[in-house]
């Protein structure tokens, strides 16, 4: 047995004391240090891409710098900034305009902004929209991708603060655009998990078929939802962090959460795959409860859909995102 399985096993209880937690974790470095030769940097502060803060509030997360990076090489430093990411009602389709005299620009810009996903949850729908035109994109697609960055010009400040004292406890919201894209009318899934007040898991992402009933694409978005509760639960356990309670998963479609709680629910449920039933066993275990919210309260609805600005900005205000930096 190798000393690193020696420290895993022998790990002490949580009541033990920080200092205890300390000797071990220079124990444990010691011990890497023999083999890899590795050097302690310190506390985080700069990890690709991703800015650290720490304070008694707890530790902040910011793509601020990559932000600013940019909009440096897109030379747009000094640009206006945009009081949300995309127009609503966009009318972006493969057939939009004429073709950009650059694509490979296009292509470089929305690379970068995926990488935004990590801590600026506030764009993922607009991402979602522009990296589905990649392979031909065309002038009002790089002038959408740009509207972006000016959005991001005025919330570079942006991030997700992971709390010092916070609960344990899941919560899910999710949403679905019925037949929301122009192309193929299919509709588009969004959800976001929250542990506590933190923004753990969230996603803008077109359903793979086209559906006739809204209480469809709702229940499917519901079933994709649940699959990631699941996963989140299943990490948490191996990471040994206790969340036994129930997740409350919230939906605005009474119909889907009729036919989740109700399989005698023929009308409704004669053209939905088996697969999605799932979520009813699920239900039954205690381990998800679907609750009904109503329209102004789902938070899912950024990840669905372009919004004006009063409705982004509401939604945005309860997403948790807190913003470290004063603008300039």
């Amino acid at each position: 047995m190798n000393q690193i399985q020696q420290l895993r096993i022998s790990k002490p209880p949580l009541s033990l004391a920080k200092g205890t937690y300390s000797d071990r974790i220079c124990k444990l470095k010691n011990y890497l240090d023999t083999k890899f030769h590795i050097k302690t940097l310190g506390k985080l502060k700069y990890f690709l891409g991703i800015e650290v803060a720490r304070s008694p509030a707890g530790i902040f997360l910011s793509q601020r710098k990559y932000v600013l990076d940019i909009l440096a090489e897109c030379g747009l430093t000094g640009c206006k900034p945009a009081s949300f990411p995309m127009e609503q009602q966009h009318k972006l389709s493969n057939e939009s305009g004429e073709i950009s005299k650059n694509p490979e620009e296009y292509r470089w810009l929305v690379g970068r902004l995926l990488y935004l996903n990590i801590t600026c949850l506030d764009v993922s729908y607009a991402v979602h929209i522009l990296s589905q035109f990649m392979h031909n994109p065309r002038q009002p697609h790089l002038d959408a991708a740009y509207r972006v960055l000016h959005y991001l010009k005025g919330s570079r400040g942006q991030g997700i603060l992971l709390p010092s004292n916070n609960t344990l406890s899941l919560r899910a919201f999710c949403d679905a655009d019925w037949a929301g894209c122009l192309m193929t009318h299919k509709s588009t899934t969004g959800y976001i998990i929250f542990l506590g007040s933190l923004p753990v898991s969230w996603r803008a992402k077109k359903q793979t078929v086209v559906s006739r009933s809204s209480a469809k694409v709702e229940y499917r978005a519901m079933a994709t939802t649940t699959s990631e509760i699941i996963w989140l639960k299943q990490l948490l356990q191996d990471l040994e962090v206790s969340c036994t309670t129930i997740v409350s998963l919230f939906c605005d479609n009474r119909a889907a959460i009729h036919i989740a709680a109700n399989h005698v629910f023929h009308e409704r449920t004669k053209h939905i795959e088996i697969d999605c039933h799932f979520i009813r066993q699920h239900i039954q275990s205690q381990t998800i409860a679907t609750k009904s919210i109503s329209s102004q309260d789902q938070l899912a609805d950024i990840f669905t859909k372009a919004l004006g600005h009063d409705r982004f900005h509401q939604l945005l205000g309860k997403l948790g995102i807190s913003t470290l930096h004063a603008p300039t």
